[in-house]
């Protein structure tokens, strides 16, 4: 873990199982770095029932801000499955557009959110703003390989699969491999339905031979197409690129895979269930919205460790420093 104090906004009303499972996840988050202080976004009951029973030392590491009221929730009813809940759109959109604003304000250095995906995605573009190289911003996620740790995006940003944007991904994915994990030339590859030219569809088709030709940041190499069990082996990729329907659904089924296998969690070596968004000028990590508290708290070490390294900094700015020509755009490449 690196050294350095971050503070962190954490959406209380992000997902299924909100406010319990974030407060859990906080805790844990907190128990495990001593460096990390938390800023509670949401309904002030929720937020200051919590800092009563925190012990003294930790008190000094939390703060609130107070954002909305929280409405009563029928027994036995799930958070956000019914109008009113606590999770409904309304409060939720609240508490992480108050996630955002604190960090514009100065009083947290990142969000972490595991409520709606497009509601952060759009609280994150508006408050921050996007990257002038990025049209669509996207989500990465980093996968436990037999031969190393592989990025894959997007996993859900984008449900896009123009030429374009698959072209821009790789790019992302090369730089996040960099800026976040330390990957010296990254090996990108473009997923598909096998490795001989001209597999996939008219959008991987399109965007292959302009991935081969491209420059991608920090020596990156398009090493071609790759399938969807390179993902979990790691020996021919670092960064694996595709949509966010696509990847977002790989991403589940490796999920359910592990689960089905009795294997890791996400905070012990499992698939992550938290993943940085990239194209806005802001640190934010995405949870799934049916995390468990360590998949909070780990969404919550990855915002600090993107922040500590100043990842998102580094990686839009080794973005802008490729000519003009290496950054296709959708007129340039169609499929």
């Amino acid at each position: 873990m690196e050294p350095g104090t971050v503070r962190i906004a954490v959406d209380l009303l992000g997902g299924d199982d909100a406010p319990a499972v974030v407060v859990d996840g906080a805790l844990r988050a907190l128990s495990a770095d001593p460096d990390l202080h938390l800023l509670l976004v949401g309904p002030p009951e929720v937020a200051d029932g919590l800092l009563r029973v925190l012990e003294p030392d930790v008190r000094d590491r939390v703060a609130v801000r107070p954002v909305g009221a929280r409405p009563s929730v029928p027994a036995g009813v799930r958070n956000g499955s019914a109008h009113g809940a606590v999770g409904s759109h309304r409060s939720a959109g609240l508490s992480v557009r108050g996630a955002v604003d604190a960090v514009l304000a100065g009083d947290a250095d990142a969000v972490v959110s595991a409520g709606s995906t497009a509601a952060t995605v759009t609280a994150a573009a508006l408050g921050f703003g996007r990257w002038p190289q990025v049209r669509r911003p996207a989500l990465v996620a980093t996968m436990p390989a037999v031969a190393g740790p592989v990025v894959l995006l997007d996993v859900g940003g984008s449900v896009e699969a123009q030429p374009a944007t698959l072209a821009r991904h790789a790019a992302l994915g090369a730089a996040y491999a960099a800026a976040a994990h330390g990957l010296a030339r990254p090996r990108v590859g473009l997923l598909s339905i096998g490795t001989e030219p001209g597999k996939g569809d008219r959008a991987r088709r399109a965007a292959d031979p302009v991935l081969a030709d491209a420059t991608l940041p920090c020596g990156g190499r398009y090493v071609g197409l790759v399938e969807g069990y390179d993902v979990s082996l790691g020996d021919r990729a670092d960064v694996v690129v595709t949509d966010g329907f696509t990847g977002n659904v790989l991403l589940k089924g490796i999920e359910g895979a592990y689960a089905m296998a009795g294997g890791p969690t996400a905070g012990s070596g499992g698939p992550p269930r938290a993943a940085a968004l990239l194209g806005v000028a802001g640190t934010v990590v995405v949870c799934h919205g049916a995390a468990a508290d360590y998949d909070l708290a780990s969404g919550i070490a990855l915002a600090a460790h993107l922040h500590r390294r100043d990842a998102i900094s580094t990686i839009s700015a080794l973005l802008a420093a490729p000519s003009r020509n290496d950054q296709p755009t959708d007129t340039e490449v169609r499929a």
